[in-house]
């Protein structure tokens, strides 16, 4: 209840309300005028002659809602009666509502006391800081001449600038958490942002997990050569036609993006670890390790896309040892590290080559560059033996001196670049590394790996030493197959490899043994394909880098690119 209401069908049509909330107790005086009307006094019980609160007037035929009397006469006695009543329940809902707004008001009054307390503690300690960083000032300004006072001066007027600015930001800081908490009791910590997922040394984040968001970086994006006639391609980078295609393959650039990451990470902390000593299965086994960590191998959707080509020396291409395998890296080595990876299918094929020894430096350079020339005069329309001619004319400018003699370095010209396709790691084309390939022209949307072989022996490989490569012919169709292990193999092979590259260790980590006979067997068939290790002449050096590009409709992109080669 909040007042007292009253209408006077004589005197006024108007209704009057008093408030009863302004003391904290009320006492109720009651003062009878005529028979027909009653007046009632509200006053503070402390202080009844300076704290008047209100009063009511009553008449007769409208004291409450609950009675209702025409134009009859009440006596006074039930007038009185009814009145108290209403007065005592008046009163007793005034306590109530004061009590509370007292107990309100005494909290409030506390946490008052309680930040000004701390506003004070906070204004002290900064007049101590000022006092602190202001005192050099003072002193160099009364031992230097005028000059030397007047730039102290403004170093002291700097500071104290410095400090104030320094305050308000943390006063902006202290208001918005004692606002969230007035009481000052508890100051919750402001919760960090949670930025992008970092890398662990070694490293262990898959590559979607440092990017949940799916937008991988790109590779080096670079315009397509001019063509013979002179005109540019940089049409194709503002042609609206040409960005709706690019837009329309984004999922496909994304898994390559995707597995180019997890290359150019993993090779980084190769290159962190690798050294003369090391077994060749030892570095094998850590490499694939990584890279199933960082590519979160997942059946046919993601993995390793062909076993680590580690091939030495004389040794080219398609090494990497098998079970039992005792070969050690020698500080005299030079070693072609080459190994892929895949998103949905979609193949990245790099390489490098590592050396301790910098004798090989002006061979590993020749290779190299004749790489990144095949990368820059590669594109669409282009034509591949176009390709290999640039590539040989820019290895064979270069000379090396090793041991004491002098050798041209030689392309390999029976080792090329190829197409890539999903989940086909040689897709058809090849990009020849000497002139008079064939004249096919590269086309848009493709991939290609731009690979180079230079040697310090004939310029030629050919088979040797134990086969550890293995692959499912593509084409293959239905072919009987009699032996009981070979078809266990087969089924083997299509679940966890497919049609992509695989080795002997890789059967020999799924639980696979004395299958040798029933893998020769689906060789002898067709069905699988060998490919054993290529070598030139014994004695003689080889060197290999590769990457792998895509040739978009906008923009040719580098995808494997990173700032190692």
């Amino acid at each position: 209840m909040t007042g007292i209401r009253c209408r006077a069908l004589s005197r006024c049509g108007h209704t009057h309300r008093e408030s009863l909330l302004k003391g904290r107790q009320v006492r109720a005086q009651t003062e009878t005028g005529s028979s027909s009307s009653t007046r009632v006094k509200l006053l503070h019980r402390d202080c009844p002659n300076r704290s008047f609160i209100g009063s009511a007037s009553f008449t007769p035929p409208h004291l409450s809602t609950v009675f209702c009397f025409d134009h009859w006469r009440l006596s006074q006695q039930l007038m009185r009666h009814f009145i108290s009543q209403s007065l005592i329940m008046a009163e007793l809902e005034l306590q109530r509502e004061v009590e509370h707004q007292l107990l309100n008001g005494d909290d409030l009054n506390e946490e008052r006391e309680d930040v000004d307390a701390s506003e004070s503690v906070k204004k002290r300690r900064r007049k101590k800081k000022r006092n602190k960083n202001t005192a050099p000032a003072g002193t160099n300004e009364a031992e230097g001449d005028g000059e030397a006072g007047g730039v102290g001066d403004v170093t002291k007027q700097l500071e104290q600038q410095t400090l104030e600015a320094k305050d308000r930001e943390e006063d902006g800081e202290e208001d918005g958490d004692e606002g969230e908490n007035p009481a000052g009791k508890k100051k919750k910590k402001k919760k960090k942002k949670k930025g992008v997922k970092g890398q662990t040394d070694p490293p262990s984040v898959p590559i979607c997990e440092l990017y949940p968001n799916g937008d991988f970086p790109k590779g080096e994006e670079c315009e397509y050569p001019p063509s013979k006639d002179g005109r540019s391609a940089a049409w194709r980078t503002t042609s609206e036609e040409k960005r709706a295609l690019d837009m329309a393959n984004e999922e496909m650039w994304n898994d390559f993006r995707q597995a180019a990451e997890a290359h150019r990470q993993v090779r980084s902390y190769v290159r962190s670890w690798i050294k003369p000593g090391m077994t060749m299965i030892d570095i094998c086994e850590r490499l694939e390790d990584c890279s199933r960590r960082l590519i979160k191998e997942n059946g046919l959707k993601a993995g390793l896309a062909f076993p680590t080509g580690c091939s030495i020396n004389h040794c080219a291409a398609h090494y990497t040892p098998n079970a039992g395998d005792t070969t050690v890296l020698r500080y005299d080595d030079i070693c072609k590290i080459d190994f892929g990876t895949h998103i949905n299918g979609r193949i990245i094929d790099c390489a490098f080559t590592v050396t301790f020894n910098p004798k090989f430096d002006r061979l590993l350079e020749a290779v190299r560059d004749a790489t990144n020339t095949g990368i820059k005069f590669a594109g669409i329309d282009v034509r591949l033996c176009d390709v290999g001619e640039t590539i040989q004319e820019v290895m064979e400018s270069y000379e090396v001196d090793i041991d004491g003699k002098t050798y041209q370095v030689k392309p390999i010209r029976n080792l090329n670049g190829h197409s890539i396709g999903q989940y086909r790691i040689h897709s058809g084309k090849t990009v020849p590394i000497v002139k008079g390939g064939e004249a096919t022209r590269m086309e848009e949307g493709e991939a290609y790996a731009i690979e180079t072989f230079g040697s310090t022996g004939r310029g030629a490989v050919h088979d040797d030493m134990e086969c550890s490569h293995y692959m499912k012919n593509f084409n293959v169709g239905h072919v009987p197959i009699r032996l009981p292990r070979a078809k266990h193999l087969l089924n083997v092979i299509n679940e966890n490899f497919g049609t992509l590259a695989f080795c002997r260790r890789w059967l020999d980590r799924l639980g696979e043994s004395k299958y040798l006979m029933a893998l020769k067997n689906l060789c002898d068939l067709g069905i699988i394909d060998p490919y054993p290790p290529l070598c030139d002449i014994k004695g003689s050096y080889t060197a290999q880098y590769e990457h792998t590009i895509l040739l978009r409709p906008t923009y040719k992109e580098v995808v494997s690119r990173g700032d190692d080669y």
